[in-house]
């Protein structure tokens, strides 16, 4: 685990005097820094970034969305967004000419749908956690799941697979970087893919979402 210079984590007491929910704030956060990034620098307005986050939160039947942002939401929103985009422009300058995507598709596979990431460059997956607490069990099954997917697709198109993936949570600035040959030994009894893929096939079904 490391961190990135010249980068603040956000108060505990911040994130405390906004009145939305966690999930809620720090997805308007993801929507601004999105559109910075798409548009070098130049934002979306908050307004817009609500419309976005507010679409992506109604998938949570338990999600509360706000009719409006109070200056306490803009003020938390914003500190991450600006971490999160200063913590990608880091990692990009170390891969020049890597392309940076946007929600790289995760292949679906049998009763698995298929969805997306948030960011990958070159080799490496990049995913986002605004969390209080360090990367967890929960993380580590769900970018292996992403990594299985994938790399099932690519054996039938011999298609690029993610050799590392980058965790990076821009509200506590922390980041993990983890090799996935490495992460598949220490979470499986076995190393060989192909094999693992089988498990995977015959746990979900053979048939791909063909999106």
């Amino acid at each position: 685990m490391f961190s990135f210079t010249g980068i603040e984590p956000i108060p505990a007491e911040a994130i405390e005097a906004s009145s939305l929910q966690n999930a809620m704030l720090f997805e308007i956060a993801m929507a601004r820094a999105e559109s910075e990034l798409r548009s070098s620098g130049d934002a979306a307005s908050w307004e817009e970034c609500l419309n976005v986050a507010s679409s992506r939160q109604r998938r949570h039947f338990d999600a509360r969305i706000p009719e409006k942002l109070e200056q306490s939401d803009i003020s938390v929103a914003d500190h991450a967004a600006r971490n999160l985009v200063a913590m990608l422009d880091s990692i990009r300058t170390q891969q020049p000419s890597a392309y940076l995507e946007h929600a790289p598709l995760i292949p679906g596979l049998g009763w698995v749908a298929s969805g997306n990431g948030d960011f990958a460059l070159g080799t490496t997956l990049i995913e986002v956690k605004h969390t209080g607490r360090n990367f967890g069990a929960s993380d580590f099954r769900q970018i292996l799941m992403y990594w299985l997917l994938q790399y099932a697709r690519a054996v039938e198109n011999n298609g690029q697979v993610w050799s590392d993936v980058l965790l990076l949570n821009p509200r506590r600035n922390a980041a993990l970087l983890v090799n996935y040959d490495h992460l598949l030994r220490s979470a499986s009894a076995s190393s060989n893919r192909v094999e693992l893929v089988e498990l995977l096939r015959s746990a979900v079904g053979q048939d791909f979402d063909r999106r």
